[in-house]
């Protein structure tokens, strides 16, 4: 049959030893000698993250027996010329908890096909067969994936059993995640389609009901953005369903999107319990991170910039658009809390304000622009160190002030006819809808200008030529104050700083960044140096740190001491005043939000 032409199948062999056994069968192989590959990297999180260190073992058979196999570079294996069926064994190690990769062990096995799943070069187009077979240490395990089951097959898989399930190439494949196990789960409806979340990990009277009524309204005002007439659903041309692939952990955190489904991460304590009805104050952070992925389903999946279309999973795929791909989706995660009604106007301008605090809050702002921080993702934002905030921007928070901006000019200057939902849906007109249909089609990375115009008939080259490809802040203040809002920033507390980020340290308190031009920076003092006293005063952890700068002024002149390496040294510095911000938005006196028709809602 044309579906057996790649299989797989996917054995979980070892949960103590956290090992995947894979057998891939290729039907007809390359008869000058097949060419095997893993990708490189996942999308959506830019970096060579090497998955094929992990592949332990590696061997190839064919008709004729076993068939010679040798290691081309770091992602790829040239097998000799051998008569098919060609059937490559290997084993996979799976200890990665995290979004991207595997992990496995006795309570449960997930994977990114781009971390397990190889692939036969040249045939990456052909349709795929996946046989998922259930563990020998477990019972009662279930299969959660977006995955299309293997419909009109005997050995096809029941609803979240084991047994075969399809997808139409390769690039399918890797993109639907599979959580195995006995994860909490609920299901609900948004515009009649399923949606499904999934909870992987201890939380004890974990409250599905009240998070699945929060995602389906979430859910629902997304769709309704991009398709206000039909109301469809952007996954239904590839999966039955989506799924929210969630592990809970202690202090966890991250989000990986793809077409059908997401992987999440979220600490415990962020999720709220049943017979309290108080959610933690975590609870707003975990729906944000359900809004941003879920929202990537159009904005990355499907709207794509022109370099993931297609992606080259062999190497890094540059493009200067991820303040649109990345910073947009940031911007609305939180709109749509607001506008879903799962929170209200204050607390939507309370992370709005905690946004514009981390952009003002990093220099590296005035030094990269946000395009230029998109393209110098794979090897500046996504190996970020000590001096990272002095020298780099993130297209994410930066990204989601422009979008803010671009919002507010726009329906300023359309009179309030026009906004940036116009923008988006011209883009999942032209560029996303039916993506997965026909000939992939990417935005090209200079066209942002006249798509706009043309979605709403404002011109915003200016506009972007500074805050996009040059590095001026966004001058939110005035616009928002036409709009009815009040921007205002002070000191959150009058204390004098040293303008230092740390991290607890048992010999003391490691400094983590020092900022430039602050006091720490003038007085000598670096990243990595652990502070140990201030004028004779111990410090032992940011506690102490702040009681001991309570006693003092800026502009008084201190002694630190500190150990660089294991040596001890001593310096002078003169206390500043309070460095970080705290920014404040509030709707103005007497203008309500419906007069406010400029503001984004």
């Amino acid at each position: 049959m044309k579906d057996e032409l790649i299989r797989y199948r996917v054995q979980l062999a070892d949960p103590a030893g956290h090992r995947y056994a894979i057998r891939l069968t290729i039907a007809q192989p390359d008869p000058a000698g097949q060419t095997l590959r893993l990708p490189a990297w996942i999308p959506g999180s830019y970096l060579i993250r090497d998955f094929a260190r992990q592949i332990e073992t590696l061997q190839a058979h064919g008709a004729g027996g076993a068939v010679e196999t040798r290691k081309t570079d770091s992602h790829t294996w040239q097998c000799a010329p051998a008569d098919g069926p060609l059937t490559i064994d290997y084993t996979v190690y799976a200890w990665d908890l995290s979004v991207r990769g595997a992990h496995f062990d006795e309570s449960h096995a997930f994977f990114n096909g781009c971390s397990v799943f190889l692939a036969a070069a040249g045939q990456e187009s052909a349709p795929c067969l996946v046989e998922l077979c259930p563990p020998d240490h477990a019972t009662g395990w279930r299969v959660h994936t977006s995955l299309p089951r293997a419909t009109g097959r005997p050995d096809c898989a029941a609803p979240h059993g084991f047994g075969c399930y399809r997808a139409p190439d390769y690039d399918a494949l890797i993109d639907h995640p599979v959580e195995i196990g006995t994860p909490q789960s609920i299901t609900f409806e948004a515009h009649g389609a399923v949606h499904e979340l999934v909870f992987t990990g201890l939380a004890p009277r974990l409250d599905l009901e009240r998070i699945a009524a929060d995602a389906r309204k979430i859910c629902a005002a997304q769709i309704e953005l991009f398709e206000p007439r039909t109301a469809r659903a952007p996954f239904l041309d590839s999966a039955e369903r989506y799924v929210f692939l969630t592990t809970i952990t202690g202090d966890g955190y991250g989000g990986l999107e793809h077409r059908a489904s997401t992987a999440l991460m979220i600490s415990r304590r962020d999720l709220p319990v049943r017979g309290r009805d108080a959610a933690p104050e975590g609870y707003e952070t975990f729906l944000g991170l359900l809004s941003h992925e879920y929202f990537h389903t159009w904005n990355v999946k499907r709207i794509k910039p022109a370099a993931f279309a297609p992606y080259d999973l062999r190497r890094p795929n540059h493009t200067r658009l991820l303040w649109v791909f990345e910073g947009f989706t940031s911007y609305y995660d939180d709109l749509m809390l607001l506008r879903a009604g799962v929170i209200d106007e204050p607390a939507y301008f309370k992370l709005l304000s905690r946004t514009l605090d981390q952009v003002l809050r990093s220099g590296g702002r005035l030094k990269q622009s946000v395009a230029e921080s998109s393209f110098d993702a794979w090897t500046r934002y996504y190996k970020q160190d000590e001096n990272s905030p002095n020298a780099l921007v993130s297209y994410y928070t930066k990204g989601a002030l422009i979008a803010l901006g671009l919002d507010l000019e726009i329906r300023e200057r359309s009179g309030g006819a026009r906004s940036l939902d116009d923008v988006m849906r011209l883009l999942w007109d032209r560029y996303g809808r039916g993506f997965f249909q026909g000939r992939p089609k990417g935005v090209p990375e200079d066209a942002l200008p006249a798509l706009i115009r043309e979605a709403t008939g404002v011109d915003v080259s200016g506009f972007l030529a500074r805050h996009v490809e040059g590095c001026e802040d966004v001058p939110l203040k005035p616009v928002l104050a036409r709009a009815g809002i009040a921007l205002s920033a002070g000191p959150e507390n009058p204390r004098p700083t040293l303008d230092v980020r740390t991290r607890p340290d048992a010999g003391g308190l490691r400094l983590a960044t020092v900022y430039e031009h602050g006091p720490a920076h003038r007085a000598g003092l670096s990243a990595g140096d652990l502070l140990i006293a201030i004028d004779g005063l111990r410090i032992t952890d940011a506690a102490s740190l702040d009681r001991t700068l309570d006693q003092y002024q800026p502009g008084d002149r201190v002694t630190l001491h500190v150990f660089r390496r294991d040596e001890l040294r001593h310096y002078r510095a003169r206390l500043g005043r309070p460095a970080a911000l705290k920014h404040r938005l509030e709707r103005r006196a007497g203008r309500s939000a419906a007069q406010g028709k400029k503001a984004p809602s």
